[in-house]
């Protein structure tokens, strides 16, 4: 057991250690909090989608920005779009699960916003077909994957595609690059960056 405790540590660590190395990659991480926060600088929005255990990482760094991270300061306007069971229920019930996220961007969503769309694969119909809705309303597109970026590489405006493939060590680094972006959002808007 311990073998197995020490291997899913190092694998993690070699994950986020290939990401720090990777200057583009980090680059990319600044693009995303710079977008988010001119988004949230003009009065927009930020939304975010994904499944499983990505819709888990979405609704959570949704609250880090609608609620606080580090600093006590106003609210920023970010949802995840699975929060309203009533309404994803009903949707998956009349058009289907694929239509649940493409239905809220498109009541929700204006020119000038931000879909956050995660998918470790990059593959998952209902989140391509949210940023297919994001695309046709005039948002901007930032999209967390796994390695390969799976469909949504030619579809997000800004990819951050985690270098791996095994799926636990690809949510581990959106959670971290999620956080980064985040703190950079505040402290950009609220503190002194």
């Amino acid at each position: 057991m311990n073998k197995l405790i020490q291997h899913s540590i190092q694998a993690s660590i070699a994950v986020k250690q290939a990401i720090l190395s990777d200057t583009a990659f980090l680059q990319k991480i600044e693009q995303a909090a710079q977008i988010l926060t001119e988004t949230f600088r003009k009065d927009g929005k930020v939304l975010f989608c994904g499944n499983g255990g990505s819709a888990a990482d979405a609704q959570h760094i949704a609250a880090e920005l609608s609620g606080r991270f580090y600093l006590d300061r106003p609210a920023l306007f970010a949802e995840a779009l699975h929060v309203n069971t009533s309404f994803v229920t009903a949707v998956a019930n009349d058009y289907g699960y694929d239509a649940v996220y493409a239905r809220m961007v498109q009541a929700a969503g204006k020119p000038g916003d931000v879909l956050v769309a995660i998918s470790t694969s990059g593959n998952s119909t209902n989140i391509l077909k949210a940023i297919e809705m994001a695309r046709e309303k005039g948002m901007n597109v930032i999209g967390f994957t796994g390695e390969t970026g799976g469909k949504m590489a030619s579809l997000c405006h800004l990819l951050l595609n985690v270098p791996a493939t095994d799926t636990p060590r690809i949510q581990e680094a959106h959670i971290l690059i999620g956080h980064i972006v985040c703190q950079w959002v505040e402290e950009a808007m609220f503190g002194n960056v």
